[in-house]
């Protein structure tokens, strides 16, 4: 794995998982930056353009050689950015769903909580979002809450701030959207906080959106996961 560079040490970075995301990514980081300092892309082994126009529109790129699944992007940006010093990470999708200007509004909520792991909860209302899609946030968020013995705020946003070494000491190892499931049950279960706050999203039109999130198998990734740490720890 190639080294990203060396960043800022301490304070706010941004981390983007990305795939096949030469389309939009650069507006993405673009945005990024009049908001955090320090933003770096995890190109997940891209065939496209995306590690180019991350970089030409200032951030740093590292660089995975194969597809290995959102978990495993994330999973490789926070340790880069531990390694680096940086303490807390704001983690957000490369296709614009996530909106930067919204970003204010997790930190604040970061530092209201210290040592919080913060999800921004998507508004959808009025948004044209696939039944399949639906349920498959649905039946996450159920799951987890019974689990977890909590409610546990929108747990497929990936709209978040981490802090970022305690997120790596629980352990998670999911590699795809499951990760994100799971970081927030060994969080519950762990004691670390997780707090919610309303963000607004962008969703474009059904037939123009680009998704790698599978409902149905990634549902199930989701379940095998839960059923891993109930059982295993």
């Amino acid at each position: 794995m190639p080294e990203a560079g060396t960043g800022r040490s301490g304070g706010t970075a941004a981390l983007v998982p990305a795939y096949q995301a030469a389309a939009t990514v650069g507006a993405v980081v673009a945005e990024l930056r009049r908001h955090v300092p320090a933003v770096l892309v995890v190109d997940d082994g891209s065939t496209d353009a995306t590690a180019e126009r991350a970089a030409a529109a200032g951030a740093r790129v590292l660089r995975l050689e194969r597809n290995a699944g959102k978990g495993s992007a994330l999973r490789a940006g926070l340790a880069q950015l531990a390694a680096e010093g940086v303490q807390r990470v704001v983690t957000l999708d490369a296709d614009g769903q996530h909106l930067p200007s919204e970003i204010p509004v997790l930190l604040a909520a970061a530092d209201r909580h210290p040592g919080a792991i913060v999800v921004g909860i998507r508004r959808k209302e009025g948004l044209a979002i696939r039944r399949a899609a639906r349920f498959g946030n649905w039946f996450a968020d159920r799951v987890l809450r019974w689990i977890a013995g909590q409610p546990l705020p929108d747990t497929q946003s990936g709209f978040r701030v981490y802090p970022t070494a305690a997120t790596l000491a629980l352990g998670a190892v999911g590699a795809h959207f499951d990760f994100e499931t799971e970081i927030l049950l060994r969080a519950a279960r762990a004691g670390l906080p997780v707090v919610g706050v309303p963000v607004a999203v962008h969703y474009a039109p059904p037939e123009e959106r680009v998704t790698h999130y599978r409902p149905w198998r990634d549902t199930v990734r989701i379940v095998r996961t839960v059923l891993r740490v109930m059982l295993r720890g």
